[in-house]
């Protein structure tokens, strides 16, 4: 329960009755939004010059709760703070701790504010210090990615559709996918930057006040764009959560898709990658087995990124406006989503650098199952001059054919082509050359190997 320096409710001169022990367990948050000292400290000292700029307190008082709050970060980093629940949060732990220090002047640091605006304040400044965090393990990745990938350019492995041979592609250019989903995350978070752009501080507790205050310079000093516009939106909604949690399902959900694949192919089943030993682990009955358990653990923390943002929609979606208890639970959610992506973030990069394809299996696998038929049509098309429509189909009885023979393409003869279409001639087998079938692939985006180069090399320049 909120208590001041006489050890008495901040509320107690309206609340008469001891609050039950019950509630005061149940409605205490300071084991999870301690994690806001230094933003709670940080607004507290820019609301306080601002205070005594727009003189409402002086400069002394200014100086002292300063001081005071200075020396309770100081005190927090040593681990010389005592967390209490029976001041419920973190701002009234800090402000407890304050009054204890610099006494009844303490009490001016909540002038012109409420725990409403204020709260909203320190979360949106930690979810930005967060959200560059994030990024910037989203870029070592992309740089483990590309690094990977500059080695394995001449690589050669089916791309699957269905999980089924499709095309032939470069593993090279199976990276640079998951490069390009993992820019988009890194976008998406910066684009939620702009929404935490707005300063909530002197929203006050949903009306605004009658200080004459200044938001335009609490902004500036808290690094924000500007204030919010209207103080009953500032704290009732929590969108920019949702935007945070969001980008971090995304996020999650692609490296659970990197995941799955990497975990498929390490199989033995495929066996087209290697995992060092370094990331994976055994098994407690069965000596022989090596299991890739890291990327299991990323596979499955997808849905509690799921589930955060899920329950958050939840939260939000029957409350009126402005602010209500259920709000709470907003920091928990969104540190532990925070939490779980960069876990999630840190091994899955470890795992790139442990990483290897087993470019053998990969070939062999990409010599199977006509992956060059589409190149096969397409070469009907542009040197037989006949339609694509007509062109599957030929290619359709050629494949038909080398499975009746139990031959691959490229084993069939120039005679067995024929057969079904009497227009082509020897330059044809140079289609069902994997090397060849990449190196076509030159559209823009395309996995030839030129391709790949130049997007690596752009990628690079651009780090």
């Amino acid at each position: 329960m909120a208590k001041n320096k006489n050890n008495q409710a901040i509320w107690g001169a309206r609340i008469m009755a001891k609050t039950s022990s019950i509630f005061e367990k149940a409605g205490s948050s300071i084991d999870i939004d301690k994690r806001l000292y230094k933003e709670d400290i940080a607004a507290s000292i820019a609301h306080v010059e601002m205070l005594f700029k727009q003189k409402i307190i002086s400069f002394k008082i200014k100086n002292k709760i300063v001081y005071g709050l200075n020396k309770i970060e100081k005190e927090i980093l040593r681990k010389k703070f005592e967390f209490s629940k029976k001041y419920e949060d973190i701002h009234l732990n800090i402000e407890k701790r304050l009054f204890q220090i610099i006494g009844d002047e303490a009490g001016y640091l909540h002038t012109a504010r409420s725990r409403n605006d204020q709260v909203i304040t320190d979360f949106k400044i930690w979810i930005r210090s967060s959200t560059k965090e994030i990024n910037i393990r989203i870029a070592k990745i992309i740089k483990s990615s590309l690094k990977l990938a500059e080695k394995n350019i001449d690589t050669i492995m089916p791309g699957f559709t269905h999980l089924k041979n499709a095309q032939a592609i470069s593993f090279a250019h199976y990276l640079m996918a998951y490069v390009e989903m993992f820019e988009r995350d890194k976008k998406r978070f910066n684009n939620n930057l702009d929404s935490l752009n707005e300063n909530p501080l002197g929203a006050a507790a949903l009306t605004g006040t009658s200080f004459n205050i200044d938001r335009n310079y609490t902004s500036k000093k808290l690094g924000f764009k500007k204030p919010t516009n209207n103080s009953i939106d500032t704290v009732s909604d929590r969108d920019f959560v949702l935007d945070f949690l969001f980008a971090v399902s995304i996020c999650s959900m692609h490296i659970s898709r990197i995941a799955e694949e990497l975990i498929i192919w390490n199989s033995d089943g495929f066996n087209l990658i290697n995992l060092s030993d370094k990331v994976v682990t055994g098994s407690s009955i069965m000596p022989q087995k090596k299991n890739p358990d890291l990327l299991e653990f990323i596979r499955g923390k997808s849905g509690i990124s799921y589930g955060n943002l899920f329950a958050m929609l939840t939260i939000l979606k029957g409350l009126p406006l402005s602010y209500f208890k259920d709000l709470q639970d907003d920091k928990e959610i969104i540190f532990k989503s925070f939490d779980t992506l960069s876990d999630c973030l840190k091994i899955f990069d470890e795992i790139l650098k442990n990483i290897s394809p087993n470019k053998k299996k990969m070939l062999e696998l990409a010599n199977s199952g006509y992956i060059t038929a589409t190149d096969l049509a397409d070469y009907l098309v542009i040197n037989c001059s006949i339609p694509f429509r007509k062109a599957y189909q030929k290619t359709a009885k050629i494949v038909n054919l080398a499975e009746k023979k139990k031959k691959r393409l490229k084993e069939l003869t120039l005679e067995d082509l024929k057969m079904i279409e009497p227009k082509l001639t020897k330059d044809v087998l140079k289609v069902f050359d994997l090397k060849n079938s990449i190196k076509s692939k030159t559209s823009y985006g395309g996995t030839s190997f030129v391709n790949i180069k130049k997007m690596i090399m752009n990628y690079k320049k651009q780090k």
